[in-house]
């Protein structure tokens, strides 16, 4: 009671859902302002040396850029004209198309035939999955080199010459320079092999382990030997799988360089390679001519390709099709 006898008002406490509201709203952007915080570095640079480097190179692609990186007289579409009437480029798009119509069938039949064998496995299986995926971690210029080297280096001593010479008597053969027949063939399959079937095999796994076992159980009641069982299910379930690995397989293919410039060029000598990737065209186009321009065309190109192929590819087999499950 005060002087007058009245009771003093008290301030109204604010209700307790306003209090949880504005309690989640302070979280909330404490959450928000952490993940900016963190994520601003990463954001920032992958702006800048990705999707700035990419609109960059674009406008390269219709400019005269030589000996610079900065934007010329525009020049349209002459740079890619330059680089499609250029014999030396359309021969290596056609050994790249030869070595993608060679590679990708080979490395998926041995990357699914793996896989049903290794998943067929009782015991040890994780030690056999690990060791054929050990490769895929191996820079693909220290395989290049370990071939290039060691395995197929063309002396006496070398492995496969050493092999040939005990199992068959053969003299020693320089692999890699050897063009007729074209023996270095031998030596990017082989290494590509090496490099990639592991990890494709564990895919395919995957894939394997995810169909149902009941299916299986039907099959061995009626009768349905091992090669009946994977033409009739195993196959077909993986179609979802099988579409993705190839699908990684040609872009693989296409992007070929590493193995190829560590084997065949030595820096001096590019350009007189017996095989020739648009990669390693448009390596010495762009740092060795300082043709940027053209260089720049020439990635666009390259990804087109990329991009019409595999619309191509989900256009002839496709996802998700009645009878797959995996």
């Amino acid at each position: 009671m005060t002087a007058t006898g009245t009771t003093p008002v008290r301030a109204a406490r604010p209700a307790p859902a306003t209090t949880t509201r504005r309690r989640r709203l302070t979280e909330r952007r404490s959450k928000i302002l952490a993940f900016a915080v963190l994520t601003a570095p990463m954001l920032i640079g992958l702006g800048v040396f990705r999707y700035v480097a990419i609109g960059w190179s674009f406008l390269l692609s219709f400019s005269e850029a030589r000996r610079t990186i900065s934007l010329g007289h525009w020049v349209g579409l002459d740079n890619y004209r330059q680089l499609l009437s250029d014999e030396r480029f359309r021969d290596s798009l056609t050994m790249i198309v030869l070595f993608t119509a060679l590679i990708v069938p080979v490395t998926f039949a041995a990357s699914l035939g793996l896989a049903v064998l290794v998943n067929r496995v009782r015991r040890g299986r994780a030690l056999f999955r690990t060791a054929f995926l050990l490769p895929a971690a191996v820079s693909y210029v220290a395989a290049a080199m370990i071939w290039k080297m060691a395995l197929f280096s063309g002396v006496p001593s070398g492995l496969a010459n050493t092999l040939g010479s005990a199992l068959f008597g053969a003299d020693a053969t320089p692999w890699i320079q050897t063009q007729s027949p074209p023996l270095y063939w031998i030596v990017l399959v082989t290494l590509r092999l090496w490099l990639q079937v592991g990890l494709y095999m564990i895919l395919f796994i995957a894939g394997l382990q995810s169909i149902p076992p009941h299916l299986y159980e039907a099959a061995a009641l009626d009768g349905a030997g091992p090669w009946r069982t994977f033409r009739s299910i195993t196959f077909p379930m993986l179609r979802n799988t099988s579409v993705a690995i190839l699908l990684l397989m040609l872009i693989a293919a296409l992007q070929a360089f590493d193995e190829f410039y560590a084997i065949f060029s030595t820096g001096a000598s590019l350009g007189s390679e017996p095989l020739r990737t648009p990669l390693m065209h448009l390596y010495g186009v762009a740092l060795q001519d300082q043709d940027y321009g053209v260089g720049s065309a020439g990635a666009f190109l390259l990804t087109l390709l990329i991009v019409l192929i595999t619309l191509l590819q989900g256009r002839i087999l496709g996802f998700s099709r009645a009878g797959d499950k995996d």
